[in-house]
């Protein structure tokens, strides 16, 4: 199925103004959802808005945006509020910068977004920007549905991916995570190279799309084992060891994965051999 575009606009840069439509690049629909049950009797709950101050549900006239600025005491905010600081969505989205495309940190990528030309007379325009910007990531804001988003685009393919990013501000800093701290500066060298050896045997060219969601597709045979009235017993799970000596769990993991790729070589000689038989028989 063709990809539907969620919005139009233009790709901004200096005085370059190009026509685009802008196409989600992933989907929602790999999760499954699940609907709260009373489990007596199998009934849908509904979610009421209910204030335990006046005792009673309130409906959506009576609520009100508040911030809390001290415990237990709110400054309320209209929607006039709002209005006064909302940006006009202008369906641009303005680049006002360029960096080497290795700056951007993921930790900061939201949501990712593929960017096509709107119409014919766009494209080319679009594939003169796109092959400029090789190498390269544009960053600029996008004003969209009164509110204003970070973005950062780059060259992908024969098109162009835009990222929405989160702020700084919103980026937790590593040092408030407290346990860090006895975490220790200073590593022996022959546990970093016997470290090294380990990761090297798991060295490889990577390919994403080779990794499944095994957690969704067991729920997914639970689901429709439940449904035809059958049951799937569970696999029992080992619990992972303690790691006592770090020196002596790289060495066996090291023999493990060493045993683990001689026995694909063993097995695919004996194929032959095993058909060979059963022809003759």
């Amino acid at each position: 199925m063709a990809a539907r575009a969620t919005w139009k606009g233009f790709l901004k840069i200096s005085l370059v103004n190009i026509p685009i439509k802008v196409f989600p690049a992933t989907e929602s629909s790999g999760s499954i959802s699940f609907n709260q049950l009373h489990g007596e009797c199998r009934t849908r709950i509904q979610q009421k808005r209910w204030c335990p101050q006046c005792n009673r549900e309130v409906p959506l006239s009576e609520i009100v945006k508040g911030y809390e600025f001290e415990k237990g005491r709110y400054v309320v905010l209209s929607d006039e509020d709002f209005d006064k600081v909302r940006p006009e969505s202008t369906r641009v989205i303005d680049l006002v910068q360029f960096a080497d495309e290795s700056t951007i940190d993921p930790m900061y990528v939201d949501r990712a977004y593929y960017l096509a030309p709107d119409g014919g007379m766009a494209a080319d325009a679009f594939a003169v920007m796109r092959d400029g910007m090789a190498g390269k990531v544009g960053v600029g804001k996008l004003a969209l549905y009164g509110r204003e988003y970070l973005v950062a685009v780059k060259p992908h393919g024969r098109g162009i991916v835009m990222y929405t990013l989160h702020h700084a501000a919103e980026i937790r800093s590593i040092e408030t995570v407290e346990e860090l701290t006895a975490v220790s500066s200073k590593v022996k060298p022959e546990e970093i190279k016997l470290a090294r050896q380990v990761i090297e045997t798991f060295e490889g060219p990577l390919n994403l799309s080779d990794y499944r969601d095994e957690y969704r597709e067991g729920l997914q045979r639970i689901i429709e084992a439940k449904i035809a009235g059958e049951e799937i017993v569970a696999p029992s799970i080992e619990t992972p060891t303690k790691v006592v000596n770090l020196m002596e769990a790289l060495r066996k993991s090291l023999d493990s994965v060493s045993a683990t790729k001689k026995k694909p070589a063993k097995v695919a000689m004996a194929k032959p051999a095993a058909a060979a038989k059963r022809k003759r028989a």
